[in-house]
């Protein structure tokens, strides 16, 4: 399975641990790492920028040859650590950065002095040209198949739209549970994939037992598209309590959003109380159950130690 993402980050297999908010932490990326893969956490799972620092200089120390890590940021206005972020990344050394939600221009700027590299998510052609003119070292092409905040165009499509028209890299997020799947995205023309939804079922992830059984006993057909959560669309589970309140915006919300100058303020309280609603879901038991989720939990059939995930995704 060697290809240029393996190179790029001196790994032994094409995969990126996805970061996941909340989701994600150094015990998942240690055993990535362990595992021949590469392992990526949102810098805003750490409260403060002490805590960030700290998890750096764990995974440092507990990185293996055949293993890379890695910190997502997310650089746009709301989120106000993120300069603070970049900072301490550039400062401590990791492998990469993956950036999100906004312009990657100052992070790609600094990243290079720090011989840090610097992979930029995009979902069309428009934004990975932007990037590639920016210098990124890759694009990260997020599909329709991707947990989260996703894409438009199939992997197919978006894939060989990219790959065809830039220069740089293309590394595929999205619809990946099993080897079959790495097997096609690499056949379509990327040269690695980030995986995030499987690893939400593994051991050393730390949310409830609850979330992990859901992705065990749901299915891609129970993935449903949701704007309560960010304002934005995302994918979560179609448990009982989404069924109950609802995937669309409120009637209010939908006014509200149609006037410019109440937009974005609108937009940052229904964020606040999506995320203070999908924390609680992740980590205590409630029955306000938003779990987040991609299609590729098709493939999770139990809870298994992330070893034994990244197994199954490489045979």
């Amino acid at each position: 399975m060697a290809s240029d993402l393996t190179k790029l980050l001196n790994i032994k297999y094409p995969i990126i641990q996805a970061p996941m908010f909340l989701v994600s932490n150094t015990a998942m990326v240690i055993e990535a790492m362990k595992s021949g893969i590469a392992g990526c956490i949102p810098a805003l799972n750490y409260r403060t920028l002490d805590d960030l620092r700290a998890a750096i200089r764990e995974l440092k120390v507990a990185k293996v040859e055949g293993g890379a890590f890695g910190f997502n940021l997310i650089v746009n206005k709301s989120n106000v650590k993120y300069k603070g972020q970049l900072e301490v990344l550039c400062e401590e050394g990791c492998d990469f950065i993956i950036t999100s939600l906004g312009s990657p221009e100052e992070t790609i700027k600094q990243a290079k002095k720090a011989g840090i590299k610097v992979f930029c998510d995009v979902v069309d052609l428009k934004f990975a040209k932007k990037v590639e003119d920016l210098d990124a070292d890759a694009a990260i092409a997020v599909n329709n198949q991707a947990g989260g905040h996703r894409g438009g165009k199939d992997p197919k499509t978006l894939i060989e739209e990219l790959s065809s028209a830039c220069n740089i890299p293309i590394i595929s997020a999205g619809g990946v549970g099993c080897k079959a799947d790495i097997d096609k995205m690499l056949s379509y023309g990327a040269i690695g994939v980030s995986v995030g939804s499987p690893f939400i079922a593994s051991e050393e992830a730390n949310v409830t037992q609850d979330y992990k059984q859901a992705c065990v006993e749901y299915g891609a057909e129970d993935i449903v598209m949701t704007e309560r959560i960010s304002g934005t669309p995302c994918t979560v589970i179609n448990t009982p309590y989404v069924q109950k309140i609802g995937t669309k915006q409120t009637w209010l919300e939908s006014v509200l959003n149609k006037n410019k100058k109440l937009k974005k303020w609108v937009k940052m309280i229904r964020f606040s109380i999506g995320m203070n609603a999908t924390k609680k879901a992740a980590t205590k038991a409630t029955y306000k159950t938003v779990w987040v989720a991609g299609p590729s939990i098709e493939h999770t059939k139990e809870i298994l130690p992330v070893r034994a995930i990244v197994d199954r995704l490489i045979k």
